[in-house]
């Protein structure tokens, strides 16, 4: 040692850790056809993305579907809308919806493309979340598929089914056929109409259903029939047990 001071040694610049503040936070992945997640995930990658109008959680799989084709599905949605809002119209205590977000098990979320509800003040079987999703499974479930083929008529069905959606219709476009589910000695069962095609559904007194008239997009004769339904007494004595049930709540 010679008495003078070392040379300083110039220390490398630090690098900021990936997490550290002042870091932009990273961003969240968008929601991909297949990806595998929990409900908490697939809620948080949907919310942030706002342009995406419909995507859906099914026993933990995504599915995003394809741009809506006027003639094969957003026509009929609104033919079974239509129907609907009639009788929910004609019957205070029941509501419905479209496309709404359903909370059914923590691996499934989907968005039935119609639903119809008895309200829980009518005590219905569902409810609506604090962030206004439906919360729990409406009593009816509607569907628009293409064909047999589709995730309506199987893994879609199977969560309907496990979370207690009494009755499921499901519109086939392209094999021209309705067909209508009803929970019954603990799976779905075919709905059979009457011997004029009338489906008369068991849950909701008086919504009766001309599927002839349905596939056809005639939507007089539908409503005619449905307007039939709901002069019934059967119709008459749901309305009276749901204005009771709205007393005691």
């Amino acid at each position: 040692m010679t008495g003078k001071n070392p040379r300083s040694v110039p220390l490398p610049a630090l690098t900021p850790e990936p997490h550290s503040i002042g870091a932009s936070p990273p961003a969240i992945p968008p929601l991909e056809n297949g990806d595998r997640l929990t409900r908490a995930e697939f809620e948080r990658r949907y919310e942030a993305m706002p342009h995406l109008k419909k995507a859906e959680l099914i026993e933990g799989v995504v599915y995003v579907p394809s741009p809506i084709r006027f003639q094969r599905h957003s026509k009929q949605t609104f033919s079974m809308c239509t129907w609907l809002g009639h009788y929910a119209a004609a019957t205070p205590g029941v509501e419905g919806g479209d496309n709404a977000t359903v909370r059914l098990d923590l691996d499934s979320e989907p968005q039935p493309d119609a639903f119809l509800r008895i309200e829980p003040e009518a005590g219905g079987q569902s409810s609506d979340s604090p962030e206004g999703y439906v919360e729990g499974a409406p009593e009816l479930a509607v569907e628009v598929a293409a064909s047999s083929a589709s995730y309506d008529l199987h893994d879609k069905l199977r969560v309907y089914h496990r979370n207690g959606v009494r009755e499921y219709i499901v519109w086939r476009v392209l094999d021209e056929a309705i067909d209508w589910f009803c929970a019954e000695e603990g799976e779905y069962k075919h709905l059979e109409p009457d011997a004029a095609g009338i489906f008369q559904s068991r849950v909701f007194p008086g919504l009766w259903l001309d599927a002839a008239s349905m596939l056809r997009v005639d939507l007089a004769k539908v409503l005619a029939a449905l307007d039939e339904g709901l002069r019934t007494a059967d119709h008459a004595g749901f309305l009276a047990r749901l204005a009771v049930a709205k007393t005691k709540r």
